[in-house]
Protein backbone atom coordinates (compact mmCIF):
# COMPACT_ATOMS: atom_id res chain seq x y z
CA UNK A 1 0.00 0.00 0.00
CA UNK A 2 0.81 3.21 -0.84
CA UNK A 3 0.43 5.78 1.99
CA UNK A 4 0.19 8.25 -0.58
CA UNK A 5 -3.39 6.88 -1.17
CA UNK A 6 -3.66 5.31 2.09
CA UNK A 7 -6.90 6.69 3.53
CA UNK A 8 -6.11 7.78 6.92
CA UNK A 9 -4.47 10.83 8.75
CA UNK A 10 -2.08 11.29 11.91
CA UNK A 11 -2.49 13.67 14.42
CA UNK A 12 0.25 15.35 16.27
CA UNK A 13 -2.01 15.78 19.56
CA UNK A 14 -3.99 13.55 21.30
CA UNK A 15 -7.60 14.46 20.79
CA UNK A 16 -9.26 16.35 23.81
CA UNK A 17 -11.99 13.86 24.49
CA UNK A 18 -9.45 10.49 24.76
CA UNK A 19 -7.89 9.47 27.56
CA UNK A 20 -6.53 5.83 27.65
CA UNK A 21 -3.37 5.40 25.77
CA UNK A 22 -5.03 2.64 23.59
CA UNK A 23 -8.04 4.94 22.29
CA UNK A 24 -5.06 8.30 22.10
CA UNK A 25 -2.47 6.35 19.70
CA UNK A 26 -4.77 4.36 17.66
CA UNK A 27 -6.60 7.92 17.15
CA UNK A 28 -3.82 9.47 16.42
CA UNK A 29 -2.06 7.13 13.94
CA UNK A 30 -4.90 6.58 12.29
CA UNK A 31 -6.44 3.29 13.38
CA UNK A 32 -9.96 4.11 14.25
CA UNK A 33 -12.25 7.40 14.31
CA UNK A 34 -14.60 8.30 16.80
CA UNK A 35 -17.80 8.20 16.49
CA UNK A 36 -19.34 8.67 19.47
CA UNK A 37 -18.73 7.30 22.92
CA UNK A 38 -17.29 3.73 23.08
CA UNK A 39 -18.22 3.50 19.55
CA UNK A 40 -15.48 3.59 16.91
CA UNK A 41 -14.51 2.95 13.30
CA UNK A 42 -12.03 1.01 12.48
CA UNK A 43 -9.88 2.99 9.14
CA UNK A 44 -8.33 0.39 6.71
CA UNK A 45 -4.78 0.37 9.09
CA UNK A 46 -7.43 -0.71 11.98
CA UNK A 47 -9.38 -3.13 10.05
CA UNK A 48 -6.05 -4.72 8.99
CA UNK A 49 -4.64 -5.54 12.75
CA UNK A 50 -8.64 -6.43 13.98
CA UNK A 51 -8.58 -8.65 11.02
CA UNK A 52 -5.57 -10.31 11.72
CA UNK A 53 -6.60 -10.83 15.24
CA UNK A 54 -9.86 -12.71 14.60
CA UNK A 55 -8.18 -14.95 12.26
CA UNK A 56 -5.27 -16.10 14.29
CA UNK A 57 -8.71 -16.93 16.49
CA UNK A 58 -10.62 -18.34 13.73
CA UNK A 59 -7.56 -20.82 13.13
CA UNK A 60 -7.60 -21.73 16.76
CA UNK A 61 -11.31 -22.57 17.35
CA UNK A 62 -11.49 -24.85 14.03
CA UNK A 63 -8.39 -26.46 15.58
CA UNK A 64 -10.50 -27.76 18.73
CA UNK A 65 -13.58 -28.61 16.04
CA UNK A 66 -15.73 -25.33 16.36
CA UNK A 67 -17.92 -24.46 13.54
CA UNK A 68 -18.01 -21.56 12.34
CA UNK A 69 -21.88 -19.79 12.17
CA UNK A 70 -23.08 -16.29 11.75
CA UNK A 71 -26.53 -15.23 13.76
CA UNK A 72 -28.58 -12.57 14.30
CA UNK A 73 -27.55 -9.13 15.78
CA UNK A 74 -31.43 -8.64 15.98
CA UNK A 75 -32.84 -10.81 18.81
CA UNK A 76 -36.86 -11.10 19.54
CA UNK A 77 -38.08 -10.55 23.50
CA UNK A 78 -39.80 -13.67 23.92
CA UNK A 79 -36.63 -15.17 23.90
CA UNK A 80 -34.68 -13.34 26.25
CA UNK A 81 -38.34 -13.56 28.41
CA UNK A 82 -37.40 -17.40 28.12
CA UNK A 83 -34.12 -16.76 30.26
CA UNK A 84 -35.67 -14.19 32.57
CA UNK A 85 -33.25 -12.09 31.26
CA UNK A 86 -35.38 -9.23 29.71
CA UNK A 87 -35.77 -7.27 32.86
CA UNK A 88 -32.81 -7.84 34.44
CA UNK A 89 -29.82 -7.42 32.00
CA UNK A 90 -29.05 -3.83 32.80
CA UNK A 91 -26.81 -3.11 29.57
CA UNK A 92 -29.37 -4.87 27.03
CA UNK A 93 -30.54 -2.38 24.14
CA UNK A 94 -33.93 -2.27 23.23
CA UNK A 95 -35.84 -1.05 20.40
CA UNK A 96 -39.29 -1.02 18.49
CA UNK A 97 -40.28 -3.25 14.97
CA UNK A 98 -42.64 -2.62 12.94
CA UNK A 99 -46.03 -3.98 14.75
CA UNK A 100 -44.80 -2.62 17.74
CA UNK A 101 -42.90 -6.08 18.19
CA UNK A 102 -40.25 -5.73 21.06
CA UNK A 103 -36.60 -6.49 20.44
CA UNK A 104 -32.64 -6.40 21.51
CA UNK A 105 -29.71 -5.96 19.93
CA UNK A 106 -27.28 -8.50 20.79
CA UNK A 107 -25.42 -8.20 23.69
CA UNK A 108 -24.99 -11.77 24.12
CA UNK A 109 -26.43 -14.80 22.27
CA UNK A 110 -27.16 -17.37 24.53
CA UNK A 111 -30.53 -16.49 23.69
CA UNK A 112 -29.75 -17.31 19.60
CA UNK A 113 -27.81 -20.33 20.06
CA UNK A 114 -30.00 -22.65 22.25
CA UNK A 115 -33.15 -22.87 20.15
CA UNK A 116 -30.68 -22.92 17.53
CA UNK A 117 -29.05 -25.92 18.87
CA UNK A 118 -32.04 -27.33 19.48
CA UNK A 119 -32.70 -28.10 15.83
CA UNK A 120 -29.76 -29.64 15.46
CA UNK A 121 -30.02 -32.23 18.69
CA UNK A 122 -31.76 -35.02 18.70
CA UNK A 123 -29.65 -38.14 20.43
CA UNK A 124 -26.39 -38.33 22.08
CA UNK A 125 -25.05 -39.06 19.24
CA UNK A 126 -25.40 -35.64 17.46
CA UNK A 127 -23.58 -34.67 20.27
CA UNK A 128 -20.67 -33.39 21.12
CA UNK A 129 -20.07 -30.18 18.92
CA UNK A 130 -19.28 -26.54 19.27
CA UNK A 131 -19.98 -23.61 17.17
CA UNK A 132 -18.88 -20.19 17.11
CA UNK A 133 -19.11 -16.55 15.11
CA UNK A 134 -17.28 -13.52 15.40
CA UNK A 135 -19.78 -10.53 15.67
CA UNK A 136 -20.62 -7.22 16.68
CA UNK A 137 -22.11 -6.94 19.93
CA UNK A 138 -24.11 -4.11 21.30
CA UNK A 139 -24.36 -3.13 25.34
CA UNK A 140 -26.06 0.20 26.92
CA UNK A 141 -23.11 0.79 29.02
CA UNK A 142 -23.75 3.17 31.64
CA UNK A 143 -19.86 4.93 31.06
CA UNK A 144 -18.53 3.82 28.22
CA UNK A 145 -14.71 4.13 28.40
CA UNK A 146 -10.59 3.26 27.89
CA UNK A 147 -11.51 3.52 24.50
CA UNK A 148 -11.34 -0.37 22.82
CA UNK A 149 -11.54 -1.38 26.35
CA UNK A 150 -15.05 -0.56 26.76
CA UNK A 151 -17.59 0.03 24.28
CA UNK A 152 -20.83 0.50 23.27
CA UNK A 153 -20.30 -1.42 20.14
CA UNK A 154 -17.72 -3.76 19.68
CA UNK A 155 -16.51 -7.38 18.59
CA UNK A 156 -16.78 -10.54 20.04
CA UNK A 157 -15.80 -14.09 19.12
CA UNK A 158 -18.65 -16.53 20.92
CA UNK A 159 -17.96 -20.21 21.12
CA UNK A 160 -20.78 -22.91 22.33
CA UNK A 161 -19.97 -26.09 23.28
CA UNK A 162 -23.05 -28.91 23.28
CA UNK A 163 -22.41 -32.03 25.96
CA UNK A 164 -23.75 -35.32 27.01
CA UNK A 165 -22.41 -35.25 30.10
CA UNK A 166 -19.98 -32.95 32.89
CA UNK A 167 -16.96 -35.21 32.09
CA UNK A 168 -17.11 -34.43 28.51
CA UNK A 169 -17.81 -30.54 28.99
CA UNK A 170 -14.69 -30.38 31.50
CA UNK A 171 -12.58 -32.08 29.05
CA UNK A 172 -13.79 -29.67 25.74
CA UNK A 173 -12.82 -26.97 28.43
CA UNK A 174 -9.46 -27.76 29.31
CA UNK A 175 -9.09 -27.72 25.46
CA UNK A 176 -10.27 -24.13 25.28
CA UNK A 177 -8.34 -23.25 28.01
CA UNK A 178 -5.25 -24.48 25.71
CA UNK A 179 -6.60 -22.91 22.82
CA UNK A 180 -6.92 -19.44 24.34
CA UNK A 181 -3.60 -19.11 26.12
CA UNK A 182 -2.33 -19.96 22.38
CA UNK A 183 -4.25 -16.93 20.74
CA UNK A 184 -2.87 -14.70 23.07
CA UNK A 185 0.66 -15.95 22.71
CA UNK A 186 0.53 -15.43 19.14
CA UNK A 187 -0.96 -11.75 19.66
CA UNK A 188 2.22 -11.05 21.90
CA UNK A 189 0.04 -10.72 24.87
CA UNK A 190 1.10 -14.51 26.27
CA UNK A 191 3.74 -13.46 28.85
CA UNK A 192 1.19 -10.84 30.93
CA UNK A 193 -1.82 -13.09 30.86
CA UNK A 194 -3.22 -15.12 33.37
CA UNK A 195 -6.08 -17.78 34.06
CA UNK A 196 -8.12 -16.19 36.58
CA UNK A 197 -10.49 -17.41 38.80
CA UNK A 198 -13.59 -15.49 39.02
CA UNK A 199 -17.04 -15.57 39.88
CA UNK A 200 -20.41 -16.44 37.81
CA UNK A 201 -19.94 -20.26 37.44
CA UNK A 202 -23.26 -21.75 37.15
CA UNK A 203 -22.11 -24.73 37.33
CA UNK A 204 -18.95 -25.10 39.00
CA UNK A 205 -17.47 -22.87 41.58
CA UNK A 206 -15.98 -20.46 39.24
CA UNK A 207 -16.15 -19.16 35.94
CA UNK A 208 -12.68 -18.19 34.53
CA UNK A 209 -11.04 -15.18 33.02
CA UNK A 210 -7.97 -14.51 30.56
CA UNK A 211 -6.39 -10.93 32.29
CA UNK A 212 -3.75 -9.21 30.67
CA UNK A 213 -1.63 -7.35 33.45
CA UNK A 214 -1.57 -3.56 32.85
CA UNK A 215 -2.41 -0.37 34.99
CA UNK A 216 -4.93 0.40 32.51
CA UNK A 217 -6.91 -2.41 33.52
CA UNK A 218 -10.50 -2.20 35.58
CA UNK A 219 -9.75 -5.19 36.83
CA UNK A 220 -7.28 -6.04 40.38
CA UNK A 221 -5.88 -9.62 40.31
CA UNK A 222 -4.44 -11.95 43.22
CA UNK A 223 -1.59 -14.07 41.16
CA UNK A 224 0.25 -16.97 43.14
CA UNK A 225 3.30 -16.41 43.58
CA UNK A 226 4.11 -20.32 43.85
CA UNK A 227 2.59 -21.66 40.17
CA UNK A 228 3.15 -17.92 38.68
CA UNK A 229 -0.18 -19.00 36.22
CA UNK A 230 -3.10 -18.85 38.02
CA UNK A 231 -4.47 -15.75 39.58
CA UNK A 232 -7.79 -14.92 41.53
CA UNK A 233 -10.02 -12.11 41.08
CA UNK A 234 -9.91 -9.56 43.93
CA UNK A 235 -14.48 -10.15 43.62
CA UNK A 236 -13.39 -13.67 45.34
CA UNK A 237 -10.09 -13.61 46.61
CA UNK A 238 -11.86 -13.55 50.34
CA UNK A 239 -13.63 -17.02 49.93
CA UNK A 240 -10.36 -18.63 47.75
CA UNK A 241 -7.62 -17.98 50.09
CA UNK A 242 -5.64 -20.02 48.66
CA UNK A 243 -4.70 -20.92 44.60
CA UNK A 244 -7.22 -23.24 42.76
CA UNK A 245 -4.56 -24.29 40.45
CA UNK A 246 -1.55 -25.22 43.18
CA UNK A 247 -2.84 -24.33 46.64
CA UNK A 248 -0.05 -21.74 46.99
CA UNK A 249 -1.10 -19.24 50.04
CA UNK A 250 1.20 -16.55 48.49
CA UNK A 251 0.28 -13.85 46.30
CA UNK A 252 1.27 -10.33 44.23
CA UNK A 253 -1.69 -7.84 43.56
CA UNK A 254 -1.92 -6.23 39.84
CA UNK A 255 -4.27 -4.13 37.76
CA UNK A 256 -5.62 -6.07 34.36
CA UNK A 257 -7.58 -6.32 31.42
CA UNK A 258 -9.80 -8.99 30.84
CA UNK A 259 -9.39 -10.13 27.57
CA UNK A 260 -11.44 -13.44 27.70
CA UNK A 261 -14.04 -15.74 29.69
CA UNK A 262 -15.27 -19.04 29.95
CA UNK A 263 -18.28 -20.69 31.70
CA UNK A 264 -19.49 -24.23 32.46
CA UNK A 265 -23.08 -23.28 31.89
CA UNK A 266 -24.65 -26.79 32.80
CA UNK A 267 -28.01 -26.76 32.04
CA UNK A 268 -28.94 -22.79 32.51
CA UNK A 269 -29.67 -21.99 28.86
CA UNK A 270 -30.66 -24.82 27.86
CA UNK A 271 -33.61 -26.03 30.04
CA UNK A 272 -35.76 -23.05 28.96
CA UNK A 273 -35.65 -23.52 25.39
CA UNK A 274 -35.99 -27.50 25.64
CA UNK A 275 -32.83 -28.60 24.75
CA UNK A 276 -32.77 -32.16 25.44
CA UNK A 277 -31.01 -35.27 23.93
CA UNK A 278 -32.13 -38.88 24.29
CA UNK A 279 -29.63 -40.60 25.94
CA UNK A 280 -28.42 -44.35 25.07
CA UNK A 281 -31.35 -45.38 27.47
CA UNK A 282 -34.02 -43.64 25.12
CA UNK A 283 -34.39 -41.02 28.48
CA UNK A 284 -34.61 -37.70 27.51
CA UNK A 285 -31.27 -35.39 29.24
CA UNK A 286 -31.27 -31.61 29.28
CA UNK A 287 -27.58 -30.59 26.85
CA UNK A 288 -25.10 -29.87 29.19
CA UNK A 289 -23.50 -26.53 27.62
CA UNK A 290 -20.57 -24.10 27.98
CA UNK A 291 -19.47 -20.67 26.39
CA UNK A 292 -16.28 -19.09 25.66
CA UNK A 293 -15.71 -15.33 24.70
CA UNK A 294 -13.01 -13.24 23.33
CA UNK A 295 -13.03 -9.72 22.29
CA UNK A 296 -11.22 -9.04 19.32
CA UNK A 297 -11.05 -5.16 19.65
CA UNK A 298 -10.29 -5.52 22.92
CA UNK A 299 -7.35 -7.58 22.75
CA UNK A 300 -6.36 -4.65 20.24
CA UNK A 301 -6.66 -2.12 22.37
CA UNK A 302 -5.07 -4.27 25.28
CA UNK A 303 -2.07 -4.88 23.15
CA UNK A 304 -1.40 -1.11 22.27
CA UNK A 305 -1.59 -0.50 26.23
CA UNK A 306 1.40 -2.98 26.51
CA UNK A 307 3.29 -2.41 23.93
CA UNK A 308 3.95 1.16 23.23
CA UNK A 309 6.23 4.18 24.19
CA UNK A 310 6.76 7.74 23.98
CA UNK A 311 6.84 7.88 20.32
CA UNK A 312 4.16 5.68 19.83
CA UNK A 313 2.34 2.42 19.27
CA UNK A 314 5.02 -1.17 19.23
CA UNK A 315 2.95 -3.61 17.24
CA UNK A 316 3.55 -7.67 17.42
CA UNK A 317 4.71 -9.21 13.92
CA UNK A 318 1.18 -11.04 13.89
CA UNK A 319 -0.89 -8.70 14.29
CA UNK A 320 0.88 -5.72 12.90
CA UNK A 321 -1.23 -4.23 9.73
CA UNK A 322 1.93 -4.26 7.27
CA UNK A 323 5.56 -5.89 8.48
CA UNK A 324 7.50 -3.25 6.79
CA UNK A 325 7.44 0.48 6.40
CA UNK A 326 9.28 1.47 3.57
CA UNK A 327 10.43 5.22 3.75
CA UNK A 328 12.13 7.13 0.54
CA UNK A 329 13.64 10.19 1.99
CA UNK A 330 13.94 13.06 -0.24
CA UNK A 331 13.21 14.60 -3.89
CA UNK A 332 15.88 12.41 -5.46
CA UNK A 333 14.79 11.05 -8.73
CA UNK A 334 16.87 8.52 -8.48
CA UNK A 335 15.58 7.58 -4.76
CA UNK A 336 12.24 7.78 -6.14
CA UNK A 337 13.34 5.05 -8.69
CA UNK A 338 15.03 2.62 -6.23
CA UNK A 339 12.26 3.17 -3.56
CA UNK A 340 9.93 2.49 -6.40
CA UNK A 341 11.24 -0.86 -8.05
CA UNK A 342 11.91 -2.17 -4.02
CA UNK A 343 8.28 -2.02 -3.19
CA UNK A 344 7.48 -3.63 -6.51
CA UNK A 345 9.84 -6.47 -5.56
CA UNK A 346 8.51 -6.42 -2.24
CA UNK A 347 4.57 -6.62 -2.81
CA UNK A 348 5.64 -9.76 -5.90
CA UNK A 349 6.83 -11.57 -2.88
CA UNK A 350 4.21 -11.13 -1.00
CA UNK A 351 6.08 -9.41 1.57
CA UNK A 352 3.35 -6.86 3.58
CA UNK A 353 4.81 -3.75 2.77
CA UNK A 354 3.52 0.08 3.62
CA UNK A 355 5.37 2.25 1.34
CA UNK A 356 5.86 6.45 2.46
CA UNK A 357 5.87 8.01 -0.81
CA UNK A 358 4.98 11.30 -0.22
CA UNK A 359 6.78 14.22 -0.84
CA UNK A 360 7.59 15.45 3.22
CA UNK A 361 10.50 16.09 5.52
CA UNK A 362 12.36 13.43 6.99
CA UNK A 363 11.71 14.02 10.47
CA UNK A 364 8.20 14.45 9.95
CA UNK A 365 8.11 10.53 7.86
CA UNK A 366 10.24 8.96 10.94
CA UNK A 367 7.82 10.47 13.65
CA UNK A 368 5.32 8.78 11.63
CA UNK A 369 6.42 5.77 11.45
CA UNK A 370 7.21 5.44 14.75
CA UNK A 371 3.90 6.59 15.49
CA UNK A 372 2.26 4.09 13.37
CA UNK A 373 4.59 1.30 14.61
CA UNK A 374 4.98 -1.02 12.08
CA UNK A 375 7.47 -3.73 13.02
CA UNK A 376 10.48 -2.73 10.86
CA UNK A 377 11.16 0.20 8.93
CA UNK A 378 13.24 0.65 5.37
CA UNK A 379 14.81 3.46 4.46
CA UNK A 380 16.13 4.68 0.97
CA UNK A 381 17.70 7.80 0.79
CA UNK A 382 20.94 9.47 -1.36
CA UNK A 383 22.80 8.18 2.01
CA UNK A 384 22.26 4.73 1.36
CA UNK A 385 22.18 4.58 -2.33
CA UNK A 386 25.93 5.38 -1.74
CA UNK A 387 26.13 2.59 -0.22
CA UNK A 388 24.34 0.50 -2.74
CA UNK A 389 22.19 -0.45 0.40
CA UNK A 390 18.93 0.03 2.28
CA UNK A 391 18.75 0.94 6.14
CA UNK A 392 16.71 -2.16 8.08
CA UNK A 393 15.56 -0.90 11.77
CA UNK A 394 13.42 -2.86 14.02
CA UNK A 395 10.83 -0.47 15.65
CA UNK A 396 11.60 -1.63 19.20
CA UNK A 397 15.79 -1.21 18.60
CA UNK A 398 17.74 1.86 18.73
CA UNK A 399 20.31 -0.30 16.33
CA UNK A 400 20.30 0.18 13.09
CA UNK A 401 21.81 -1.73 9.98
CA UNK A 402 22.59 -0.99 6.26
CA UNK A 403 21.59 -4.23 3.73
CA UNK A 404 22.64 -4.57 0.25
CA UNK A 405 19.59 -3.05 -1.97
CA UNK A 406 20.62 -6.67 -4.20
CA UNK A 407 20.40 -9.01 -1.59
CA UNK A 408 17.27 -6.86 0.91
CA UNK A 409 14.41 -8.85 -0.50
CA UNK A 410 16.10 -12.31 0.04
CA UNK A 411 17.11 -10.76 3.39
CA UNK A 412 13.58 -10.26 4.36
CA UNK A 413 12.65 -13.37 3.24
Amino acid sequence: MRQSTLATKTLREAPKDEESVNSILLTRAGFIDKLAAGIYSFLPLGLAVLRKIENIIREEMLLIGGQEILMPALQPKENWDKTGRWNNFDALLKLKAFGDKDFALGATHEEVISPLAKKLVLSYKDLPFALFQIQTKFRNEARAKSGLLRGREFSMKDLYSFHTSQEDLDNYYKQTTTAYFKIFERCGLGEKTYLTAAGGGSFSKYSHEFQTVSEAGEDTIFICDNCKKFAINKEIKAETPACPACGGMGFKEARAIEIGNIFKLGAKYSAPFDLKFKDQNGQEQNVIMGCYGIGPGRVMGTIVEISHDDKGIIWPENIAPYKYHLIALGDDANVKKEADALYEKLTKENLEVLYDDRSLPAGQKFAEADLIGLPYRLVVSAKTLKEKSVELKKRDAAKTELVELSKIVQALK
